[in-house]
């Protein structure tokens, strides 16, 4: 995050190629997006290596970096590929023993003038063997001159000065090692001292912080250990404060819009559906539905992010929501990533409102309540109270989606679920009064913005997402929402047993996995069975026009093609599941097809669904007891945990078994072991993030940000984040234009220019 820069053009600004000359800017710029001074002196060490003590040439360790200090004894240019390439061979001497130096291409001009024979010096390096003779490939070397050798002790201090030197390790790329980066920050570091700090001074003071120049002199060359720690203390807080004074800025902004208060009304379809309720609410879902209605009754748009464990029962959450909307005389639309979840949560929907949300059909003529939002008196036999609830895809035939149309634009419609389709020019609300988006990762931000932008004013935002999310991962990436967890399961759900299948080991554990998945469905059950691939790859190959392609032998579970829904169920139903009333279930099937079968598999008429990840959210069958993974290390922990929550939602004991053909020792096998041993989706949460890079997890979120962070890790970094998330909102609480902190803007729009924090105010 290259923010330190000044009001007049700064150094910091300047273009590398001016310093570095063209070809080294050039590679800078391609290979690791480093364009300006700045980008640059914010390009920090991973790591530093310790040169190492003074070693004698007859003790030096394999593998390990020394110090020696000893005399060129002759010095050589070999020639190699045919001429093209050539090699500086030099061997040294210290008295005891002797030691080769090599170095390659453009790296031999300066060591062939200064390695002269007879020269002494100092040299440091990783000690290496090639040809079964000792080297040092490309050393660093400090030359000793004549006045060091002729006095012992200056020469003892020279090379303890510079044997106990840190040498900063680089982030490079394979056309720029870390030795020619360090040598171009040596270049560019003398701009550190143009540094403007984005700290306010007291803040700085108070937590007892060096200065920013100070912090990147330290980083790139630090004296001690100590200078490594201070330095990265003082600018993993700069990269923690400066975004949350982006996010804070945003929350305020939020403040500052006009919104219509949806206040619950007495009596209303939000009464009549609580009474008809089967069950109590969890005291989870109680405080959360508080702290929704206390935001949707101020008249500023709610930003509330609402997380929780799989079958926590987010979606009832989220239901009351919007019956307080069409209570309020306001609309509520539904934002689902796929046809086959907005079908799931529309039958959902309607199957627990019951009567309340009747086809239309049967309802007589009545005008609408005055205000719109749906509510309609007098179906005959039903409740005087109910709402149109429509489904809008793009799949939909014409007439359907006339209908569905008309429906939202006279306001007879008080709730409607769509995939995509919702944010066409074309879709027209009445009154959109509240937005619930399901699983935001998977909306970028011009799409959730689009469906706000169709409310008279800024319509309340909810976001949910059914993968928990750690602490520190919420306040970094969702900080400009509220948050909302739910971590307590509705009584009656019962446990789930999570089991690892090695198939490829002992092949008898997989033929007691279909057993179980029999006995499960002879006791009245029903089971899925999860596959990576849909199969049928030749169409899937002529489609992109490349072929079918020749599948890898089957007994290599990192090089075969994953297993497919296809091949899978017809192999089951002519196999180990003969007999059982096998379906299968893929996003390339026609809708229809698609809820024809989750239909039937909803109301018992299949014993087993063979499905692809369709079935990962929103899918609530609870006489499904059983889930066989199939391929299990191809998907990540979160959605394994996602997987998993299928199952066990009735009151039968739920059973997942995790099939791979990994070693047992591998990476892969070690995260199915940590699903299997628990529930707890925040702690998985918290492994996935730990195995993945962490710019994924900003990088989706945070669209308009310049650059991912550098030293904060929003996984370890919980104090910081916290700590500076307060005082970042007592500082935009003072002065929300930081009129009063010119540094701390400065350092704003060099984080987000104009352009990126337009696109994040949408989100």
């Amino acid at each position: 995050m290259a923010w330190c820069a000044m009001d007049r053009v700064s150094a910091f600004d300047e273009p590398l190629k001016k310093l570095l000359g063209g070809a080294t800017a050039k590679v800078m710029a391609e290979h690791l997006d480093l364009h300006t001074v700045g980008d640059l002196l914010h390009h920090y060490p991973r790591r530093y290596e310790e040169r190492g003590r003074l070693t004698a040439l007859t003790e030096l360790p394999l593998d390990e970096h020394v110090t020696v200090v000893a005399q060129v004894a002759d010095a050589r240019i070999m020639m190699f590929n045919n001429g093209r390439g050539k090699r500086l061979e030099v061997t040294l001497t210290d008295g005891s023993g002797r030691l080769q130096l090599v170095f390659f291409g453009h790296g031999v001009h300066k060591p062939h003038k200064e390695l002269l024979p007879g020269r002494r010096a100092m040299f440091a390096g990783k000690v290496s063997v090639f040809n079964r003779k000792m080297q040092l490939a490309h050393p660093t070397y400090q030359l000793l001159d004549a006045k060091d050798t002729d006095d012992p002790a200056e020469v003892t201090e020279a090379v303890d000065a510079f044997a106990g030197q840190l040498l900063p390790i680089y982030p490079a790329c394979k056309q720029l090692d870390s030795w020619r980066i360090a040598k171009a920050v040596d270049t560019v570091l003398p701009s550190a001292q143009d540094a403007v700090d984005p700290l306010p001074e007291a803040l700085r003071e108070g937590r007892g912080f060096v200065p920013l120049p100070e912090a990147l002199l330290r980083i790139h060359r630090p004296q001690t250990k100590a200078d490594i720690a201070a330095a990265r203390d003082r600018l993993r807080w700069d990269e923690a404060f400066v975004l949350q004074v982006a996010l804070a800025r945003r929350r305020y902004a939020d403040t500052q819009l006009p919104a219509v208060a949806r206040r619950s009304v007495p009596g209303g379809l939000l009464d009549a559906f609580d009474a008809k309720l089967p069950f109590t609410l969890t005291e989870g879902q109680q405080k959360v539905t508080g702290e929704i209605f206390g935001d949707l009754a101020t008249e500023h748009p709610m930003h509330r992010l609402l997380q929780g464990e799989v079958g926590s029962g987010k979606t009832m959450v989220a239901l009351r929501a919007m019956l307080t909307v069409v209570d309020a005389g306001g609309q509520a639309a539904m934002l689902a990533p796929t046809e086959v979840l907005a079908q799931q949560h529309h039958r959902s929907i309607t199957e627990m409102m019951g009567e309340l949300a009747e086809n239309w059909g049967l309802w007589r003529e009545a005008p609408l309540q005055e205000g719109g939002g749906g509510r309609r008196a007098g179906m005959p036999g039903g409740s005087d109270l109910g709402t149109k609830v429509v489904l809008l895809t793009g799949s939909m035939g014409t007439a359907a989606r006339r209908q569905a149309l008309l429906d939202l634009v006279t306001g007879e419609a008080g709730i409607v679920i769509g995939t995509h389709a919702l944010i066409e020019d074309k879709v027209q609300f009445h009154d959109l009064g509240l937005v619930v988006v399901d699983e935001q990762h998977r909306f970028g931000v011009e799409q959730r913005d689009a469906l706000r932008s169709k409310g008279k004013q800024p319509p309340h935002l909810l976001v949910m997402t059914a993968t928990p999310i750690p602490r520190t991962v919420a306040m970094t990436v969702f900080g400009d929402l509220e948050t909302s967890v739910l971590d307590q399961l509705p009584a009656g759900r019962s446990p789930i047993a999570s089991h690892v299948v090695p198939a490829k080991d002992k092949p008898h554990f997989l033929t007691r996995a279909w057993e179980r998945v029999r006995e499960e469905v002879e006791n009245g059950h029903q089971a899925y069975v999860v596959c990576p691939r849909i199969g049928d790859d030749a169409e899937e190959a002529a489609k992109k026009g490349k072929g079918k392609k020749k599948a890898a032998p089957e007994d290599d579970a990192e090089k075969r093609p994953p297993l497919a829904v296809l091949d899978i169920a017809d192999q089951l139903a002519k196999g180990p599941l003969s007999g059982l009333r096998v379906e299968v279930l893929h996003g390339r099937m026609q809708p229809d097809d698609k809820d024809d079968v989750m239909r039937r598999f909803a109301a018992g008429e299949a014993d087993v669904l063979v499905a692809t990840t369709v079935i990962e959210v929103g899918v609530n069958v609870p006489n499904a007891t059983a889930m066989v993974i199939m391929d299990a290390d191809r998907f990540g922990v979160s959605q394994l945990h996602q997987l998993r929550g299928r199952v066990g939602r009735g009151s039968a004991p739920g059973l997942c078994l995790l099939v791979s053909e990994a070693h047992e020792a591998s990476p892969a096998r070690a995260r199915l072991s940590a699903v299997a041993a628990t529930l707890d989706g925040f702690e998985l949460s918290r492994i996935d993030l730990e195995q993945r890079r962490e710019g994924d997890v900003l990088g989706q979120a945070q669209s308009g940000v310049r650059s991912s962070l550098r030293v904060l890790s929003v996984i370890d970094d919980e104090e910081v984040i916290a700590a500076a998330r307060e005082e970042a909102v007592r500082v935009v609480a003072d002065d929300p234009e930081l009129e009063r902190l010119p540094e701390l803007r400065t350092a704003l729009d060099a984080l987000l220019d104009k352009d990126r924090e337009e696109y994040l105010d949408k989100g």
